[in-house]
């Protein structure tokens, strides 16, 4: 993480923005709640993170006429354009991370990391479900 904070850095972007830019190059567009919740921060986190970002020309933020209540976070042509600039710098990074790991080892760690990904997502999903609905009767 460090090692892709300092490269990041000298293109002036933090960590944190890295990774809600990386959700937007996938999916632009989305709602801060949405964005916050993609990225497993809380929604003062990605709005702090938001406003700082606009002002560096990233991305904008907009209501739609009809449903003022959702905030839709866009990239800006600047926010696109860092693509090209920080995709390689991460995979420059993993790269160097990965050297002398076999191919085979390389797809089983990502196997596992993304089961691991999955059962949390899961359990927060059921987690959130249990809240939503208050606390249980009591028998």
């Amino acid at each position: 993480m460090r090692a892709l904070q300092a490269r990041l850095a000298a293109h002036g972007v933090t960590f944190g923005h890295w990774t809600f830019l990386r959700i937007l190059w996938e999916r632009d567009g989305l709602t801060q709640r949405a964005l916050s919740a993609e990225a497993g921060v809380s929604e003062p986190t990605t709005v702090a993170a938001l406003r700082a970002m606009e002002k560096a020309g990233y991305v904008t933020r907009s209501q739609a006429e009809r449903n003022r209540k959702n905030v839709y976070v866009h990239l800006t042509v600047r926010g696109r354009a860092l693509k090209a600039k920080l995709v390689p710098v991460a995979v420059e990074v993993n790269e160097i991370g990965l050297a002398g790991v076999s191919a085979a080892d390389r797809a089983a760690t990502q196997r596992t990391l993304l089961a691991i990904i999955d059962n949390l997502r899961e359990e927060s999903a059921v987690s959130s479900s249990r809240r939503r609905r208050g606390p249980g009767l009591r028998r």
